[in-house]
């Protein structure tokens, strides 16, 4: 890899980290509990698809539409699937973050957790026996609530700055919090995107409108599948 792409890419991940409380558009609230806009096939009393992540998931720097939670949402009602998208994004989210709000959100009937955490942990070196416990809690906590409850699992890579060994155990931690909890895993969430310059915004960091449609496609590759079969396990209740 260049050295320009191996500087933006590392670029990303700071971009994660961004203040939480500065202005923009597309910024969930404080519990990190905003819906997609109701639709006839997305009421309050839908089951809800939670995507639990940082600035990526929150759409920083775009109008909450053009993040990719509420792309998903759209796929979702044009496959007739009856989910509700809650967008729990916030920038500058750790894994410890996340895990001090998921009882929050878990007031909400969760049927699909998507778990998009960990590259803010990896931005500022922490411990990743510590974000694999945090992440994994998050999970034990989902499901504790909501036995049935599936989860999807949003891959990340660790800039190469941070040693081979960090960034390998980094990209394998996704792999293997899959495998223990019978999770799907979404490869890598910023592939195609991370370090293509037409597909950020003017600081170079954070996804356009484009980058996050490519985000959104990521994510429907490995999240339709799991919506087809939650959604036929629903029918037969």
């Amino acid at each position: 890899m260049r050295l320009s792409a191996i500087f933006a890419f590392a670029l990303v991940f700071h971009a994660c980290s961004a203040d939480a409380d500065a202005p923009r558009a597309g910024h969930s609230p404080p519990n990190g509990s905003a819906p997609a806009a109701d639709t006839p096939a997305t009421s309050a009393e839908a089951p809800v698809v939670l995507f639990l992540g940082n600035s990526l998931t929150a759409g920083y720097g775009l109008t909450a539409e053009e993040a990719y939670p509420a792309l998903i949402q759209r796929k979702i009602d044009e496959a007739g699937y009856p989910f509700r998208v809650v967008n729990a994004g916030v920038s500058g989210e750790t894994s410890a973050g996340g895990l001090r709000r998921i009882d929050w959100l878990l007031r909400q009937p969760v049927a699909i957790l998507v778990l998009a955490l960990g590259a803010n942990d990896a931005l500022r070196g922490h411990d990743l026996d510590a974000t694999r416990a945090n992440l994994q809690a998050i999970i034990d906590r989902t499901r504790a609530a909501y036995p049935d409850a599936a989860i999807v699992i949003a891959g990340m890579q660790a800039p190469p700055n941070l040693g081979a060994d960090y960034t390998e155990r980094f990209r394998r931690m996704f792999v293997e919090l899959a495998e223990a909890n019978d999770a799907a895993l979404i490869p890598f969430l910023l592939e195609g995107v991370a370090a293509v310059p037409e597909l950020n915004q003017q600081d170079g960091i954070h996804p356009t409108a484009e980058g996050q449609r490519i985000l959104a496609e990521n994510v429907w590759r490995t999240l339709e599948p799991v919506l087809r079969r939650v959604a036929d396990e629903r029918k037969g209740e």
